[in-house]
């Protein structure tokens, strides 16, 4: 069955798409949030080609498709006409499901759920603000034209109705009303109430009095008032009758946040917000190449443990309310540092697989896109990483010294951005950056690294991809280059006990639904890899990885049971889709003892999924495995 015939089959055995509340998948698997999970004709979908299992676990309706999960799940999303307030998502998340965070992480979590969805709607219309300057600059174009001011209107309204669409985002986000949320964002930038809080005169509601604060163009007022309106909204919900749930709900809501909003939440948020962004403009204006140096410094730190998201409602505040930005240049000239690091491996490395490898994600790293750069070669070797952080800093520095700005939020932050500094600084940019690559070149060229002999592994040149999605390529694809199955060696990824797929407390795994193999309880939190061969997925949330041999066995390897619910967190992978690995490369790093304190078993499975092209597996005997040691032999 192909993938179109099987979304549209499974479609309709959940109970169509009125029964699904929202739909994700991992690294194996369809995860449904379904309304009723009885409407689901669970034996049928079972005995439909293309579909490895069905499982219900934590009121979770499960598919198990296996390695083509990512088509199936776009698929079956072009067959939905929509889903309730946006819901349907993608990722190898499961947003259905309760998980325990640390406070920070939550925030961030929240902050980048928000804001992320509406940088589109910012980029271009920031992007077009930029175009209309280089007209104007260039006498193209007149500053008094009609074009000029329907142009400007296209640029300047993202910005100007910025609370809207972040309420909108941000009740998406919240799983509440985002048209009640529009309504709330429409009423505060009303004509009428901002007349009224421009006039000067004083201002009450039922007595109370009204802080005179400007809305349009702010971002943290409408944040806080939606995430109250979130808590408003259900309660009233929880205690109305259905019947009058249409009209009690939105009244309520709006009645209580509007009013509320104007006298304490957004004056309040104003004053957050202009803080924020003076408070950042001052460091800046005042201590010279200080801030740059310290922010260009830990830049590349924040971005991978996620804390740069916090930085996002600065920037857009800073361009929305001042024009201009310090901080992008910043954020620029790290990943310009990380793509000047990996040029000096590919400088100074003598073999001639690193070689390309490096060029190449300094490349991508240059155009913004600095993962490949970052976790493929220089967190691999460890100096060239340091090495960028130091041009990071340098960089920042002279940016930071000559209080250089960007103007315009648009494109990555790389070759892409370089509209963002078009102004009066733009010269001193391009030095700022130029000065990030070279120090970081430089510096790992004269510190060196451990260098790779020949004979390591070629790591291929990892896909350019963006860092909201789970990269993969298809095995099908990979395996064309392979030779005919031969009987083939698996070596243990892990350190741990062997233990039996049946001791597996997950029936995908333990009625060998996904494949064959034997399970590893580790007792180190690495993977390394089992085989020679490609990385041919790599989960969005790092649990899973899926391998290719050389010979095309096709293999899973999945860290702990149900850890896709951490999204990530503990997991650092060390390798991308497309990876070329040799067996004992490391392929995963992971906080084995802060993933069983929250409460997942660690017990990892590593299975070959295409077993039906071989007649058996052949254990190796061992009770405890350590790294490379022979787990078993799957016999063609």
């Amino acid at each position: 069955m192909d993938k179109t015939a099987l979304s549209k089959e499974i479609l309709q055995l959940v109970g169509g798409e009125k029964n699904i509340d929202q739909v994700t998948h991992c690294m194996t698997r369809l995860r449904f949030n379904l309304n009723d999970n009885q409407l689901a004709d669970k034996a049928a979908l079972q005995k439909t080609p293309g579909v490895m299992g069905v499982m219900i676990n934590g009121g979770q309706f499960q598919i198990i498709i296996g390695n083509d999960v990512p088509v199936v799940y776009n698929e079956l999303v072009k067959n939905m006409s929509g889903a309730p307030d946006g819901r349907v998502s993608s990722g190898s998340a499961d947003a259905g499901a309760k998980q325990k965070k640390n406070p920070l992480s939550s925030v961030l979590d929240f902050i980048s759920g928000i804001f992320t969805p509406i940088l589109p709607a910012i980029t271009g219309a920031g992007m077009i603000k930029g175009i209309i300057a280089l007209l104007v600059a260039a006498g193209w174009m007149g500053s008094t034209s009609s074009t000029y001011v329907i142009l400007s209107a296209i640029g300047d309204g993202a910005f100007y109705f910025l609370p809207i669409i972040l309420a909108v985002s941000a009740a998406r986000k919240l799983g509440s009303n985002m048209y009640i949320a529009a309504a709330i964002g429409a009423a505060i930038l009303h004509p009428t109430i901002t007349t009224l809080l421009g006039s000067g005169e004083p201002v009450t509601f039922a007595s109370l009095p009204v802080v005179a604060a400007t809305y349009s163009s702010s971002v943290i007022p409408i944040v806080i008032a939606i995430w109250l309106a979130s808590y408003v909204e259900k309660a009233v919900d929880k205690i109305t009758h259905a019947s009058l749930k249409l009209i009690i709900v939105p009244t309520v809501t709006l009645l209580v946040i509007v009013p509320l909003t104007l006298i304490a939440v957004g004056p309040l948020g104003v004053i957050i917000g202009n803080g924020l962004t003076g408070g950042i403009s001052w460091l800046f204006d005042n201590t010279g190449l200080f801030a740059g140096l310290l922010l260009g410094g830990t830049m590349s730190l924040l971005i991978i443990t996620g804390m740069h998201y916090a930085l996002i409602p600065i920037m857009i505040g800073s361009i929305a309310s001042l024009g201009y930005d310090y901080m992008i240049p910043i954020m620029m000239v790290a990943n310009f540092a990380q793509a000047g690091a990996t040029f000096g491996v590919y400088l100074k490395t003598k073999n001639s697989k690193l070689k390309p490898l490096a060029l190449s994600t300094s490349v991508t790293a240059m155009m913004g896109i600095t993962e490949p750069a970052m976790y493929g070669v220089n967190m691999r070797f460890k100096k060239p990483f340091i090495a960028a952080l130091i041009g990071g800093a340098a960089g920042g520095a002279f940016l930071s010294l000559f209080k250089v700005k960007a103007y315009v939020i648009g494109g990555l932050a790389g070759l892409s951005g370089i509209p963002m500094v078009l102004g009066a600084t733009f010269v001193y940019s391009i030095i700022g950056f130029a000065i990030g690559i070279a120090v970081a070149a430089l510096v790992t060229y004269i510190l060196g690294f451990e260098d790779e002999p020949e004979t390591a592994v070629e790591a291929a040149k990892a896909p350019a991809t963006t860092v909201t999605a789970s990269a993969s390529f298809s095995a099908a694809e990979l395996k064309e280059e392979h030779a005919p199955k031969v009987s083939e060696a698996i070596y243990s990824p892990i350190t741990g006990e062997v233990k039996l797929l049946s001791e597996v407390n997950d029936p995908a795994f333990s009625e060998e639904i996904m494949g064959k193999g034997f399970a590893v309880q580790p007792s180190e939190g690495r993977v390394v890899s089992p085989v020679n061969g490609t990385v041919f997925s790599l989960s969005k949330s790092g649990h899973a990885i899926g391998l290719v041999s050389d010979n095309g066995a096709e293999m899973l390897i999945h860290i702990g049971i149900d850890t896709v619910k951490l999204k990530g967190l503990h997991f650092s992978p060390k390798v991308t889709a497309g990876t070329k690995v040799a067996v004992g490369d490391l392929l995963m790093e992971f906080d084995l003892a802060e993933i069983e304190k929250a409460g997942y078993s660690t017990i990892t499975p590593v299975i070959i999924t295409n077993i039906q092209e071989y007649d058996s597996i052949k254990t190796s005997g061992r009770t405890s495995v350590k790294e490379q040691d022979l787990l078993y032999t799957v016999q063609a």
